[in-house]
């Protein structure tokens, strides 16, 4: 499917409901597979968390066949959960580019706690070949500085391990609240943690209480609505539920980051209503986004959108996403006609004095591509290819830009 956005003019004022955070959704899914007596309400309906539900929920036989497709989140958490399924064998598998995703770093920290996972084609990879059983050990060292999921995947096991775990980290620590969220969960349901410089500490748990969790809505996807109110005319207002002002999720530093874009954010309740002001724009957006880079697509958009140059670092782990997110940018803002250089970890944008028109944005199976680049209709017409993609995460996002006022065909 090819989406058309026409050059289009929002309502002044919208008001939305956005899913519930897919990072946390699976996060407290896993949790409920665990510990059983665990109500969640406000669940994500991307389709990671529904191929997420439906790998727990499969039934025990001898040997068990897991496909996951893209969903990066639930392939890691997924390899630590059945590692601890003692007599269950599970082949652990994806799509061909989560094939190309490497998950070596967490696979030798479980086989060093006792785990029995093996690779079945190439070394370093999924598909993963995972015999489960109790993990004995109860200390490991992991390095930090890939994938903060690979932390959050051991934590969320360790309150079911007989001594809980002691995971100590080695090098620069990526996308700290995304831990610190894990941490919080486990928290909630009575499980002593410590996080403490390089080292984290979760205690076992004895005895569960049943518990009520209320999924906070996607800060992720609320990125979209900052780009389009910062794109629009001043007194633009979208109203979008429900957030909290002291979320634990990365990305809401968005309403730091676009203060300096022209959006201001106020909180009702769990209502979050942004509002396009009247703001010097700076020459340039210099950020770190090591903490939240999963925005960092949104952003570079953005700022092309307002022309005004960009400079993101802390960028390392778009490299190993859906696509290689840093070269799929760098290929679909040049056909706008602007100067973009990219390394490891970081891009630089230089925006033109005028867009290209009639642009075909391709997405690269990824959904973040798809709705990163949707705003800028506010600005030129283009074309979205395979804009499907967005149910990965977020799937009523075109629905959505149709209420708010856009023209899509």
């Amino acid at each position: 499917m090819k989406v058309q956005l026409n050059k289009s003019n929002i309502k002044s004022f919208s008001e939305l409901k956005i899913t519930g955070s897919k990072s946390e959704s699976n996060r407290v899914l896993l949790l409920q597979a665990l510990f059983e007596r665990l109500e969640i309400k406000n669940l994500s309906n991307s389709d990671d968390s529904q191929l997420m539900q439906k790998a727990l929920s499969v039934e025990d036989t001898e040997h068990t066949i897991v496909d996951i497709h893209h969903a990066g989140t639930a392939m890691r958490f997924l390899t630590a959960y059945f590692a601890t399924r003692s007599g269950k064998t599970t082949t652990l598998t994806g799509s061909s580019r989560m094939q190309e995703r490497p998950i070596q770093i967490l696979v030798d920290a479980l086989n060093s706690l006792g785990a029995c996972i093996s690779y079945t084609k190439n070394e370093g990879y999924p598909p993963l070949l995972i015999e489960g059983k109790a993990l004995t050990k109860n200390s490991v060292v992991m390095k930090a500085n890939v994938s903060s999921q690979y932390i959050s995947a051991l934590l969320l096991i360790a309150p079911t391990l007989e001594n809980g775990l002691t995971l100590r980290l080695e090098g620069k620590i990526t996308s700290t609240p995304y831990i610190n969220m894990t941490l919080s969960l486990l928290n909630d349901l009575g499980i002593q943690t410590s996080f403490d410089s390089d080292t984290i500490t979760v205690s076992p748990l004895h005895q569960f209480v049943p518990k009520t969790f209320v999924i906070e809505s996607d800060w992720s996807s609320a990125s979209y609505f900052y780009s389009i109110v910062a794109l629009s005319p001043v007194g633009t207002q979208i109203a979008i539920s429900a957030y909290k002002s002291t979320s634990l999720q990365g990305d809401a530093v968005l309403q730091y980051i676009y203060k300096d874009l022209g959006v201001e954010s106020t909180f009702n309740g769990t209502t979050l209503t942004l509002k396009k002001i009247e703001l010097p724009l700076p020459k340039c957006l210099s950020l770190d986004l090591s903490h939240a880079p999963d925005i960092a697509q949104t952003i570079c958009v953005t700022c092309l959108g307002l022309k005004i140059d960009c400079d993101l670092t802390g960028l390392h782990t778009l490299k190993i996403k859906e696509t290689d997110r840093l070269v799929a940018l760098q290929n679909e803002i040049k056909k706008l006609g602007t100067t973009i250089e990219i390394t490891q970890n970081s891009l630089h944008m230089k925006t033109p004095l005028e867009l290209n028109s009639d642009v075909v944005i391709s997405t690269y199976n990824d959904h973040r591509m798809a709705m990163a680049f949707a705003p800028l209709a506010l600005k030129t017409k283009l074309f979205v290819s395979d804009a499907e993609v967005v149910s990965k995460s977020y799937p009523d996002f075109w629905n959505d830009l149709q209420t708010l006022g856009f023209t899509i065909e």
